[in-house]
């Protein structure tokens, strides 16, 4: 009896070992993004107020989402506002906090004598792949683990703004954002501006995807790179080897597949109409909506870096 029964007992728990691990069931999110969040929580890295409310769990479509999203409209203890409410998760806040007192804030009071009241962005949480390129792998935005950021109001309503600016040579506006831009790279793992690619040309991308770590910290990605004068100095070394690059899972099941009929795109698709500064953002992704890019002067162009990026490849927004 017990050579029937055993066969009978065994698949059942067999096919549930599966699901639970994944094989058979939905794709699941990696576990450090929910450790992290927790962690950011239990630190108390931050504190609920008017300005920072928590939101209902994120779970799906596919991997997207968060476990303990938060909806924010002010950073700094109110002191500066986001012009549009950002769906981010706890260990951006933090981050966002860090570089705004540290560098933006100071930077601002020293070039121009004023205070900035208002971060301009142009999203967060996106469940969309990188670049809005279909096939692509998830972006950090799909866990509202990244913030694209657009400019600054100053106190006295003057905006600075990337698009406009970051190429306005031996101006202080423009000193200005390639500080903020280089100052990011110390409390971001992904900072990608103007210069890094197409995609960049009017904002810089900020997230803290998990590229690994080396023996100064964690893994960085900080494009275009900065100045000299403008990169800190890198912290000692652990003496420990660098571990390897993080690879997420891919899970696109969700979004609409390329059109296979229609072959490959041109040489020329990334810069093309709809790609940029010429034309319009990428499509309007899950989550947000795409903005109206500025029109650059007449004659201008996006500057790129001629060295390979992750940002196609690896992470970003």
């Amino acid at each position: 009896m017990a050579r029937c029964v055993r066969p009978v007992v065994w698949a059942p728990l067999a096919a549930l070992c599966l699901t639970s691990c994944g094989f058979l069931g939905r794709p699941e999110r990696p576990v450090w993004r929910a450790q992290a969040e927790n962690a950011c929580f239990t630190r108390k890295q931050v504190t609920l107020s008017d300005t920072i409310v928590s939101a209902p769990e994120i779970d799906g479509p596919g991997i997207c989402g968060m476990t303990r999203p938060l909806k924010v409209s002010a950073l700094a203890n109110g002191a500066i506002a986001v012009d549009k409410t950002l769906t981010i998760d706890c260990p951006m806040i933090p981050a966002l906090e860090a570089w705004l007192n540290a560098v933006v804030e100071p930077d601002a009071q020293t070039r121009f004598g004023q205070r900035v009241t208002t971060v301009n962005v142009f999203g967060a949480y996106s469940c969309r792949p990188i670049d809005n390129m279909a096939g692509a792998q998830l972006s950090e935005h799909a866990f509202g683990n990244a913030v694209d950021v657009a400019g600054f109001t100053l106190a006295d309503g003057r905006k600075i703004d990337f698009v406009h600016d970051w190429k306005n040579a031996n101006s202080q506006e423009s000193a200005f954002l390639h500080e903020a831009h280089a100052g990011a790279c110390q409390y971001f793992t992904t900072v990608l501006g103007p210069g890094a690619d197409v995609f960049h040309y009017n904002h810089i991308h900020l997230d803290l995807a998990n590229h690994g770590s080396t023996d100064t910290g964690p893994r960085r990605i900080c494009k275009p790179t900065p100045a000299p004068e403008l990169a800190p100095a890198p912290p000692p070394s652990d003496g420990l080897p660098p571990a390897p690059n993080i690879d997420e899972p891919l899970d696109i099941a969700h979004l609409s597949a390329p059109d296979a009929a229609a072959g490959p795109p041109p040489p020329d698709a990334l810069s093309g109409p709809g790609d940029g500064p010429d034309g319009a953002l990428p499509p309007a992704p899950i989550g947000e909506t795409a903005p109206t890019p500025p029109i650059l002067p007449a004659g201008s162009a996006p500057g790129v870096d001629p060295s390979p990026t992750s940002s196609i490849g690896d992470h970003d927004d």
